[in-house]
């Protein structure tokens, strides 16, 4: 009995092993296509959170140690002051190239400040946590649009490391979802578009592939007996042609060797073949361009629709953003800024919600396409690869 015992205790992995253990299939689950949607979301959330409290507390201790910085300058006011103080001191405009020089640079220092001060925007306002949540969504994705950035040190120091972070991450995900939509869009292509749900619609399918196939092995028969009956029939005098026509004769079955798995597949139409091809697995299905580029165009329209309604944009420019954001070109001119700058911090948009998902989504569907369209693509050169082989085999026969 104590032996039993011993021997039971001896099996217990100990305390590290099993940590080591827990660990390991909580890495495994993280990064499968679950867990990296999952961390994707919460690394995004938790951004969001960082940034707005690291922003909002640097602006606060600015403001108590140097609020001379936070005092709105009157440009305007000051602009008028200063052309006035120049206009009485050259009353009698004895020099007027040298007064409208002086007038110049008061104008266009203005000008730079007013500009200075749009670049700028609001100092706190913009990290409200819709905000902060869509700065974090820009970094990951490099979109980057640029009308929402931080000013502090501390601020650009954690973008730094959120990016180094945030990137290999996000490029995961696109991976990974993109395998999975890719692989769930082929099964839904096969089952619908190639009628494999309906058995007898896929059956007669493949009984026409198969009698182009027939159609195409009775040619190459026809073009290899003519090849072949010449000469065989030329060479038939003496032993030696004889010889010489049994080689050749091995020749036309090598050659035509190639042929035969194009003839066997044509002529095997019993049902069992046609039923196994019908089952197949997807894997060798290919989507063809056209599919894949009507999925993005219609996403694309279907997000316009979607932020002309939210931010009571035009078609144009909703179809512009979209494109512009899902290639993560983000050029800045046009964002989601009337929902996202808002005057309470904590407030969520749900239609701000809803656009971030649309990028994240959007991002794994076009990663999906591109898929599906180098698939398509390799297969077509792998064809025309073989149909160059045929073509010159035919030749040399």
């Amino acid at each position: 009995m104590s032996s039993r015992r011993s021997s039971f205790r001896r099996k217990e992995k100990p305390a590290f092993q099993r940590f080591k253990d827990h660990c390991r299939h909580f890495t495994a689950f993280m990064f499968s296509n679950v867990g990296i949607i999952l961390l994707v979301t919460f690394y995004t959330i938790g951004g969001a959170f960082i940034f707005q409290a690291i922003e909002i507390f640097e602006y606060e201790r600015l403001k108590s140690q140097k609020p001379h910085r936070f005092i709105e300058r009157n440009v305007s006011g000051e602009c008028l002051t200063r052309i006035w103080e120049l206009t009485a001191e050259n009353i009698s405009f004895f020099d007027h190239q040298a007064y409208r020089k002086r007038v110049n640079d008061v104008l266009l220092e203005y000008q730079r400040a007013i500009v200075k001060k749009q670049l700028k925007g609001p100092d706190v306002e913009q990290w409200s946590f819709s905000g902060a949540f869509l700065y974090s969504l820009t970094v990951i994705t490099t979109i980057g649009y640029g009308n929402i950035t931080p000013h502090s040190e501390w601020g650009k120091l954690a973008t730094i490391l959120y990016a180094i972070i945030g990137m290999p991450l996000f490029l995961l995900y696109l991976s990974n979802i993109g395998d999975v939509l890719a692989k769930s869009f082929k099964w839904i292509y096969s089952k619908v578009c190639l009628c494999r749900i309906c058995p007898g619609v896929a059956k007669r399918r493949i009984i026409r592939e198969r009698r182009k196939m027939r159609h195409l092995a009775r040619a190459l028969q026809m073009h290899h007996m003519e090849s072949g009956g010449g000469s065989s029939s030329y060479s038939s005098s003496s032993s030696t042609t004889n010889s010489n026509s049994s080689s050749s004769s091995t020749d036309y079955t090598k050659s035509s060797h190639p042929s035969s798995s194009i003839v066997d597949l044509a002529y095997s139409g019993s049902d069992s073949d046609i039923e196994r091809e019908i089952r197949g697995s997807t894997d060798e299905i290919t989507v063809p361009l056209t599919v894949c580029i009507f999925v993005m165009v219609g996403y694309i329209l279907w997000g316009a629709l979607l932020f002309g309604r939210w931010e009571d944009w035009n078609y144009l420019d909703g179809s512009y953003f979209c494109l512009i954001s899902l290639s993560s070109i983000g050029f800045g001119d046009l964002v989601p800024g009337d929902r996202v700058i808002t005057a309470d911090r904590d407030k969520v948009e749900v239609s701000f919600i809803l656009c971030a998902v649309y990028l994240l989504l959007g991002m794994a569907v076009i990663a999906m396409c591109f898929n599906l369209m180098q698939e398509e693509v390799v297969h077509n050169i792998r064809a025309i690869k073989r149909g160059f082989k045929a073509c010159f085999r035919c030749r040399s026969s």
